[in-house]
Order: structure tokens, then C-alpha cells, then sequence
């Protein structure tokens, strides 16, 4: 046994100094780690204080006082872009740009609030949660624009995102462009589309009272066209005179 032991004793001081700069980087890789993780927890917590603060002058913005309601929303807007900007793989970066986009759409900006909506999908369109409220607001910024186009197929790629929670407000939104541009045949395919898969949708009634009315419009258009003609009343045969 002893000499066993000696034996373990001379081999480990044979490898002796392996073992120490194995040992050796194995603190320095766990100190870059914890500095690593130390790092992105300060970074976070930057990120999300300046998002508090972002949102802190969006939503409290005076409706009595114009001046101070602008000044508030543009401080909102210039406190999302450095989040966005300076934080961009913080937790708080995808929602800082979602309400950077619709900050700037508030601010009438629709060509930054594309932007931000269209960098959204790029950076972050993994993230399923707020992916769908991002196409739908930049079909609403684009509809503003009057690029109905383009709307139309920012609601379509909403119904095509697994999980998405505003497929119903998609389709509403679709039905009313269609009436928009004079097609009720689309309109009246999306809100019977929206009644039979959401039916507990708080856009299903809407869905309903626009369905009528657009069946109304079209039997009162087509009645004319089904009615009987008029028919010209003759003049009565009167006898010759003699």
C-alpha cells in the first residue's frame, strides 16, 4: 500500500505542472465567465432603467398642456433609440424598439416608425410574443401612409406567425380594407372568417353588424337588376266612327 502511494506521489509531481496551469485556466475561464455574466447584468439593469424611464414619459404625457405632451413623447422616442442602440442584446432591447416604433407613430414620424417596426423583425422576429403586434402596427403605419398594399400584406403575414394572439385583429383589419376599396366579396369571405374561428372575439359582434349590412347592400343592388321590367300601358282600341 505504501508503495503504491509513493508511486501515486512521485506521478503527481510528474505532472505537476500540467496540473497547475490546468488549474490555472480553469480560475481564469470561470473569472471571464463570471465577468461575462457580471457584465450582461449590469447592462441589463441600464437597459432596463432607461426603458422605465422611456415609458415613464410616454404614458404621462399631459392632454391639457401640448407643449409639455410633446416634449414628454420626444424624450420617450430619444430614450428608446439608446436602448435599442447601446443595449441592443439586453432582454429589454425588443420591447424598447416595439414602443419606439409606435412612439414615432404617435409623433406622426411614419417613416421612423416603419423603420423601427421593420428593424424589429430583422433583429428580434424570434420573438412570437410581440412579433405579431409588430406587423400589425406597421400595417397600421402603412395604411396612414395610404399604401394599402403594403398594409394588407403586413395583416396577411400577422395570420401566418404559429401563435400569434391578434389573428382576429388581423382579419377585422382586412375585411375593412377590402370595404375600403369597394371589394365586398373579400371583406364578407374575412368577417365570416373571423366569426367561425373567433367567435368569443370581442371583433366577432363588429364582424357581425358589418356582415349584415354588406348582405343588405348587396341584395338592395342586385334588386333592380331582378325585378320585372316596367310594362308601358297601351291605349285602348276605340272603334272607327261611322
Amino acid at each position: 500500500m505504501v508503495s503504491g502511494l509513493e508511486h501515486w506521489v512521485v506521478g503527481l509531481q510528474a505532472y505537476r505542472r500540467p496540473l497547475l496551469v490546468g488549474f490555472a485556466l480553469l480560475v481564469v475561464a470561470a473569472g471571464i465567465v463570471g465577468g461575462v455574466l457580471w457584465y450582461d447584468a449590469q447592462t441589463a439593469g441600464k437597459a432596463q432603467d432607461l426603458e422605465r424611464e422611456a415609458t415613464l414619459h410616454y404614458f404621462t404625457r399631459p392632454t391639457d398642456d401640448p407643449k409639455k405632451a410633446d416634449a414628454n413623447l420626444k424624450e420617450a422616442i430619444a430614450l428608446y433609440k439608446k436602448v435599442v442602440e447601446e443595449y441592443p442584446r439586453t432582454p429589454t432591447a425588443p420591447l424598447a424598439l416595439f414602443n419606439l416604433g409606435n412612439a414615432s407613430l404617435q409623433a406622426n414620424e411614419l417613416d421612423a416608425a416603419i423603420e423601427a417596426y421593420k428593424r424589429f423583425v430583422v433583429m428580434y422576429g424570434s420573438n412570437v410574443s410581440l412579433l405579431g403586434l409588430v406587423h400589425q402596427k406597421l400595417g397600421y403605419a402603412y395604411l396612414l401612409k395610404g399604401d394599402r398594399d403594403q398594409a394588407a400584406k403586413a395583416y396577411s403575414t400577422v395570420l401566418e406567425i404559429p401563435g400569434s394572439l391578434n389573428r382576429d385583429h388581423a382579419l377585422y383589419e382586412l375585411a375593412r380594407l377590402e370595404e375600403s376599396q369597394s371589394r365586398p366579396e373579400g371583406a364578407l369571405a374575412h368577417y365570416q372568417d373571423l366569426m367561425k374561428n373567433y367567435p368569443n372575439s370581442p371583433f366577432s359582434n363588429e364582424a357581425a353588424i358589418r356582415l349584415k349590412a354588406l348582405e343588405v347592400k348587396k341584395t338592395s343592388a342586385a334588386a333592380p337588376a331582378t325585378s320585372p321590367a316596367p310594362t308601358t300601358p297601351t291605349a285602348p282600341k276605340t272603334s272607327p266612327k261611322p
